[in-house]
């Protein structure tokens, strides 16, 4: 009976400390996952995930992007050091669902929670966006939509609506009016409608009380003094005789004389190269062409610098009547208030012309 009794104990002890060993080999298991899962939790938030490289610090999320595609992105540039505890941490803050388009800063050494908490915020870059020394619409909306995301049709098409930019008492020849030249600073996903709406804003703030006042004294519409003003604007790049040169083309205005400006006769044949106006660019037919019709042309022919649109609204008070480059090519002027006047003056300048030969 002892012999049992003993036997039986050490099979309790053997059961113990088989037990045991389960139990302390599960508790390592356990452990060491555990350490593991802390660590892998430790990586993919808090070490540095980000290698810029020889890669631009930008990167640009289209609008209608998933989070698929930010992945793709980001892997083609090889940004990622690894993909996987981006995509784990990714899930986590649930931005697989709230991916937002735009122009991101990127830092070399971002761990992959400062960059999921910058991308989920929409914390994006802003882009500045200079509209300067354009001629026409569509020159705009290339510049428009190479800096900005915009869509060239859409804005085109809001650029084209004369339905509804009557409501604005506007049209698609003089639309462009609306654009002051600046630099104005956007989000690089900026829409169509929000770029158009944003320059109407822009554009009520040139003008002024103190320039719609001028605006109300010549009698004319925003859109009109405008027009002049790409007149201007192409005419000279003398600053101080911008005043006298729209001094002249008000006057004809006034007097109900046709314009006679050279650079709308540019405008018409389309060919900006053009340094001498000859009797065959006057012979194009086109509304734009002042020698063969009266009055403003449809709209500018250019966008006009706020210098040249104050130098309508601000012009000199003269009885001049005609105009005419320097023989000099200093870039000034010889005004004229008589046709004999003008003639010498223009004589002068193509005898300077041809003695430089230039015939084109």
């Amino acid at each position: 009976m002892a012999k049992k009794k003993s036997s039986a104990k050490n099979l309790k002890k053997k059961g113990s400390s088989k037990f045991k060993k389960i139990f302390v080999a599960s508790l390592i298991i356990f452990l060491m996952s555990g350490i593991g899962l802390i660590y892998f939790y430790y990586k993919s938030v808090y070490q540095r995930n980000i290698n810029l490289k020889n890669n631009e610090p930008y990167i640009y999320i289209k609008t209608g992007s998933n989070f698929e595609n930010v992945k793709k992105l980001l892997e083609e540039k090889n940004i990622l050091l690894n993909t996987a505890s981006f995509e784990w941490l990714a899930k986590q803050k649930n931005y697989t669902n709230r991916v937002k388009p735009g122009k991101y800063k990127l830092e070399n050494g971002m761990t992959n929670n400062e960059l999921l908490n910058k991308l989920r915020a929409g914390d994006q870059e802003s882009v500045n966006l200079t509209i300067n020394n354009l001629r026409t619409k569509y020159e705009l909306i290339s510049k428009v939509c190479t800096v900005l995301e915009t869509d060239s049709n859409e804005l085109k098409n809001i650029l084209e609506n004369d339905h509804q930019l009557e409501k604005l008492k506007l049209n698609s020849d003089n639309i462009i009016s609306i654009f002051i030249p600046n630099t104005y600073q956007f989000y690089w996903n900026t829409s169509a409608k929000d770029f158009f709406d944003r320059m109407l804003i822009e554009s009520d703030k040139f003008w002024s009380r103190s320039r719609i006042e001028k605006l109300h004294k010549l009698k004319l519409s925003k859109a009109e003094v405008i027009t002049i003003a790409s007149i201007v604007e192409k005419e000279s790049n003398y600053l101080p005789e911008r005043p006298s040169i729209a001094s002249v083309y008000l006057n004809r205005v006034r007097k109900g004389m046709k314009l006679q400006a050279d650079p709308t006769v540019v405008y018409a044949v389309g060919d900006f190269k053009i340094n001498r106006v000859l009797d065959v660019h006057l012979k194009k037919d086109s509304p734009y062409n002042t020698y063969m019709y009266e009055g403003l042309p449809p709209g500018p022919i250019c966008i006009p610098s706020a210098n040249a649109i104050d130098a309508v609204l601000k012009n000199e008070k003269t009885s001049y009547i005609y105009f005419c480059a320097k023989e000099d090519f200093s870039g000034r002027h010889n005004f004229a208030t008589t046709d004999a006047q003008h003639s010498i003056n223009a004589n002068k300048f193509r005898k300077a012309l041809n003695k430089r030969k230039i015939y084109k």
